[in-house]
Parts: structure tokens; C-alpha cells; sequence
């Protein structure tokens, strides 16, 4: 027999005593999140739609790894702040991380899956495969509403994600200044809820593409929910005719797009500019009479008809005139909104999309959707899905189980730390599995009432609405 010291960690001695540690704790994690992260999922049925859309092509007699298994996984690994698949060696033996994906935690037959799993995963899926995903990642949107919303905002906003190597279909960018990717990421405006996401190569996307993905999924909408109005947002790389072709007289669908400015536009602009440039010169000048600050900017609407020489029909424009000390600062924005005034549509609805920019920095920053480091395209697609679907998870902690909380609007960064990284040990007995949590447990008034939360509310039937 082998015997052999445990390799100590040093310390400065405190008070006296010197400080020795090691790696032998045994039954110990630092991932408890991985349960809460089960219930969540067995709640909303996500890992569960998403395995139903891959065609699993293995032969069932070598199967250790069902597909939902590597599915929940992954994207407990993704929202618990492990980013990349090779992670997934060292954590396939970890008890709570077993535990979540509903395996005995000690027993070592049971371990996870290892990276070249995950390796060989990404690089199965196929064409269909993704497409199905993202229809299922749509469709739990759906699900996710007891009953038809009241109304639906969708935010379309494409990010980019830069490559290196010479991964396929990455191009150069000359917005962005590097090669990259170009993935298409839709948002609900007003929950925040991720509807769907597309991986597309680093071109600029052009009007047909995004005419035929926002038809889809109007129509996708439609069937489940035919009544609630909707209104689409974008910027002013979304307003292209063909884009509000498909737009155009539909039952209950608006749209409120940014518009680039020409020249005739900055000439229909031309005399409000003027009246905002004279109005901030005399707000500037009576400043300090009234003993107060020279204001940063002065603002003035108005609205007219336009027609850009590609569209079927004009539209109504608002203008936002800004004067400022640095210079003119006119924006465009066209809608077919026919009720709210130039200021309520610029400052309170088309403004307002700037949350889908958050929506993206969380998916990016916190779920890391940016590693694209596979070779083949269609590997990097399955990342960014993989990426979307822990957001989904995310979202549904926030709002489910997280509400009225210190929590409740916590970044998902924010919410690992606290609520995820928690020290626990695992003492399996015959009939039960017992965790200890640490005295010192900082979220130790909050967990009563999210496991609470968790246990007790039934799995949802799908939405059929």
C-alpha cells in the first residue's frame, strides 16, 4: 500500500498558532447554488424542452450521460460563474453539483460528465438541432406567462462577439474594428425575459434577415397569444424596408426604430435645431442671475412625415432637436404610433430599450455567451444557446423566488456570490441527505424562503395559450 502526505497550504501564523491547509475535506463544496438552480429548473421544465429539441443520435446502450442530464449540467455550471466546458473535469465528482442533476453525491459510478463530453456534444448538434433550440427557448417564453400578457415589447439588438483564431464564418467588422461574430439577441422590454437569441456570422445584418426572423416570430407569437398588442423596438440598423414591410398594417403591431440622419432629414430638422441652439444661449446666459448652473443640454420635439426613397410609404418621424455647448445633437426616430406626443415617444418608449442593452452586458459579462472558441460555427451557436438558456434560469431565480428581496434586481454576478458560493457539507445517510450550511451564512434569513419557494410550488403545465 501507498501512503501519501497531502500536499499543506501555509499561512502566517495568527496568535500564535501556525495555519496549515489542504485540499481533504472530502464531502465539502462551494457550489450550493446547484440545488437551488435544480429547483428553479424543474419549476419552469427548461433542460427538459431544450433535450426534447436535439435529435440524440447515440446509441442507447452506450448512454451513461442522458441528454437532459448534460444539458442541466452545463447550464448549472454557466450560472453558477463556470464558463468554460474543461471546467466541468474537476467539478464532476463535486456532491452538490451531483446532487442537482439528481444523483447520489458520494457514490463515484454516478460522477458527471467530463469536458470531451461537453467537446463531443456541441459538435453533434446540426442545423435542425439549433433551429429547434431556438424555437424551445421561444417557446418557454410562451410558457412562462400563466395567461396572456397585456401587452409585449420586443427589443432586437445585435452584439458583437469578438473571435480570435480563425474560427468559421467570423468576419471583420469595420464598426466594431475586429473579427467577431454577430449574434442576434431578442428581449420582453417589459420583464426583461429573454425571448430568443440567434448566432450569426460578423456581417452586418442585412434588411431581409431581420425581416425574416422578426416575421417568424410574429407569427410564432400570434398563434399562442392572438390579442395582446405588440411593439417592437430597435435601432436604426433594424429600420430597413423590408423590415417595415412586415411591419406594416399589421393587427395590433406597432414599431419604434432609431433613423439615421441624411440630408434630408437634418434639413426638415433644421429650424427646431435653430430654436433649441437659441433657447440653450439664453438658458445659458440667465444662468447666473439666478445663481444656478448653465444647463448641459435644452431639448425641443416636433414630428413630420417622411418617406425614405426605398419605402412603400411615409411614416412618422420624431425629431429630438438638442442643443448643447459641444455642438448639435439632433436623433431621429420612426414609429407608427399615431397617439403619444414626439417626447413621450422618444423619452419614455423608444429610450427605454436601452435596458435591452443590460440584458445583453448580463448575458455577455455574467453568463460569458462571448467564449466562442470552437472551431466550427455551428459548435459556437450551441455556446451561445447554452449561455441564453442560464439566463433564462436567471431570470426565472429573480422573479420567482427572488422578489421582495435585497436580491430582486441583483445582477447575476451579484447573485453567485452571495447565494451561490456557499461553503456546504454533504452527509448522506440511509434514508436522507443532510447539508450543513456555515454559521456565518451570509444569506442565512433569505434561504428559508426561497428553498421554501422552491419545494413547495407544483412543476407548471405548459401554456397552450
Amino acid at each position: 500500500m501507498v501512503y501519501s502526505t497531502p500536499e499543506q497550504l501555509s499561512f502566517h501564523p495568527v496568535a500564535g498558532h501556525t495555519v496549515r491547509a489542504d485540499c481533504e475535506g472530502g464531502t465539502l463544496s462551494s457550489d450550493f447554488g446547484g440545488l437551488l438552480l435544480r429547483g428553479i429548473d424543474r419549476q419552469s421544465g427548461l433542460t427538459a424542452r431544450l433535450a426534447a429539441a436535439i435529435h440524440d443520435t447515440r446509441h442507447p446502450s452506450y448512454i451513461d450521460h442522458p441528454l437532459r442530464d448534460l444539458l442541466a449540467q452545463r447550464l448549472y455550471h454557466i450560472a453558477s460563474g463556470y464558463a468554460d466546458g474543461n471546467e466541468a473535469n474537476s467539478l464532476r465528482r463535486d456532491p452538490l453539483l451531483k446532487l442537482g442533476v439528481e444523483r447520489p453525491p458520494l457514490a463515484p459510478e454516478q460522477d458527471l460528465a467530463s469536458a470531451p463530453t461537453f467537446s463531443r456534444l456541441a459538435h453533434r448538434v446540426d442545423r435542425k438541432d439549433l433551429s429547434r433550440l431556438t424555437e424551445a427557448l421561444g417557446a418557454h417564453f410562451v410558457a412562462s406567462y400563466p395567461e396572456p400578457p397585456a401587452a409585449i415589447v420586443l427589443d432586437l439588438d445585435h452584439t458583437d462577439d469578438p473571435t480570435y483564431g480563425q474560427p468559421a464564418l467570423a468576419f471583420y467588422n469595420h464598426y466594431y474594428k475586429n473579427y467577431c461574430y454577430l449574434p442576434l439577441l431578442i428581449f420582453e422590454g417589459l420583464s426583461g425575459a429573454l425571448v430568443t437569441a440567434c448566432r450569426r456570422p460578423g456581417t452586418r445584418p442585412i434588411g431581409a434577415e431581420n425581416a425574416m426572423i422578426l416575421g417568424r416570430l410574429l407569427a410564432f407569437l400570434r398563434r399562442h397569444w392572438p390579442r395582446p398588442p405588440i411593439l417592437v423596438r430597435g435601432d436604426s440598423h433594424v429600420a430597413t424596408p423590408e423590415v417595415l414591410e412586415v411591419l406594416a398594417h399589421r393587427h395590433r403591431i406597432d414599431f419604434v426604430f432609431g433613423l439615421a440622419g441624411n440630408a434630408v432629414l437634418l434639413r426638415h430638422a433644421a429650424p427646431v435645431m435653430q430654436e433649441a441652439r437659441r433657447l440653450h444661449q439664453q438658458r445659458t446666459a440667465l444662468a447666473p442671475a439666478h445663481r444656478v448652473c448653465p444647463p448641459a443640454s435644452s431639448r425641443l420635439y416636433d414630428e413630420f412625415p417622411y418617406a425614405a426613397a426605398s419605402w412603400a410609404e411615409p411614416w412618422r418621424v420624431m425629431l429630438k432637436a438638442e442643443g448643447m455647448v459641444a455642438g448639435d445633437n439632433p436623433r431621429f426616430v420612426v414609429t407608427s404610433l399615431g397617439a403619444p406626443t414626439p417626447q413621450w415617444v422618444y423619452e419614455e418608449i423608444y429610450c427605454a430599450r436601452g435596458n435591452c442593452e443590460n440584458d445583453i452586458k448580463a448575458v455577455k459579462c455574467d453568463r460569458h455567451s462571448d467564449r466562442t472558441s470552437a472551431t466550427t460555427f455551428l459548435a459556437n451557436a450551441m455556446r451561445l444557446l447554452l449561455a441564453c438558456a442560464a439566463s433564462v434560469l436567471h431570470h426565472a431565480r429573480r422573479t420567482q423566488t427572488l422578489q421582495q428581496t435585497a436580491l430582486a434586481h441583483a445582477q447575476p454576478s451579484t447573485v453567485i456570490l452571495p447565494l451561490f458560493k456557499v461553503a456546504t457539507q454533504v452527509k448522506p445517510y440511509k434514508d436522507r441527505i443532510l447539508l450543513h450550511l456555515p454559521s456565518s451564512c451570509p444569506v442565512k434569513a433569505l434561504l428559508p424562503r426561497v428553498t421554501a419557494l422552491l419545494a413547495l410550488v407544483p412543476l407548471p403545465g405548459l401554456n397552450t395559450s
